[in-house]
């Protein structure tokens, strides 16, 4: 079954696009067929993934308002089984357009169950705000990624984002199967990230992977060259702990797939 994957914080600065792309990317090095999604209009998933969003004449805009196939937009990579869907500034236009529409929170979800079948896991790379998009990603996924700073500005994010979840399980129905929050960018020698962790670990235990991704400086620079860390430095702090999340969320998966219901 495929599983969809929604990496989403509405706090901005999290490192989540890097950790989105590089996360897809080890998922298809390891043999999984794999389609990452990206939901921002700034492109950096595109960009992550070593490509410039503004090459591409057709991005989610064309799928969700004017009804073009997904199967028609999807780019091939230099990884045979990994796939993805460009973004561009075009994108930026995508709640507007999907206002007045009828069933506007699941024009994504419809739209990819041509598709679904010929893979085994779907990213969705998020913006990090509310909107329509992002409604349409939440109805869309199984699973929901949220990636952390060890700050305590965290906490605040983690509180909208865990009552919008709630909202859609009263309102429109959908349950998430999972919820996994990752600390992202953790320095150790701080004795602030080092407090914020365990206050994470007392609030939201049930929730949180205990793999953290250690603030790694090959990481940040393979992410603004467009290089997943597993083609500049496979063996680096960065590649060896998002294959630790990998493995944790697989783990946890293959345990309890439908077990660990949000509420």
């Amino acid at each position: 079954m495929t599983r969809k994957q929604l990496f989403l914080n509405f706090k901005g600065g999290t490192g989540k696009t890097s950790l989105s792309s590089n996360y897809a990317y080890r998922l298809a090095e390891m043999g999984n067929r794999v389609l990452v999604i990206d939901l921002d209009s700034q492109g950096h998933a595109t960009k992550c993934l070593g490509y410039e969003g503004e090459d591409f004449q057709k991005t989610l805009l064309e799928v969700l308002v004017k009804r073009v196939p997904l199967k028609d937009v999807i780019q091939q990579t230099n990884v045979p089984n990994l796939h993805f869907v460009p973004s561009n500034l075009t994108m930026s236009t995508v709640d507007l357009a999907l206002m007045p529409m009828s069933g506007r929170e699941f024009k994504l979800r419809n739209a990819l169950k041509d598709v679904e079948p010929q893979y085994d896991f779907i990213i969705f790379d998020a913006p990090p705000s509310f909107g329509l998009l992002n409604l349409n990603a939440l109805m869309a996924a199984d699973d929901l990624i949220v990636p952390v700073l060890a700050d305590f500005l965290s906490f605040h994010g983690l509180k909208l984002l865990f009552e919008t979840v709630q909202s859609l399980e009263e309102d429109l129905g959908h349950v998430l199967d999972n919820v996994f929050i990752v600390v992202n960018s953790f320095n150790q020698t701080y004795k602030l990230a080092k407090e914020a962790l365990a206050a994470l670990k007392e609030h939201y235990p049930e929730y949180l992977l205990p793999q953290v991704i250690r603030q790694c400086t090959k990481f940040a620079q393979a992410s603004s060259e467009g290089r997943p860390i597993f083609l500049a430095d496979r063996y680096s702090k960065g590649a060896l702990d998002i294959q630790g999340l990998i493995d944790e969320v697989l783990k946890r998966l293959a345990a309890a797939p439908q077990a660990a219901k949000v509420g």
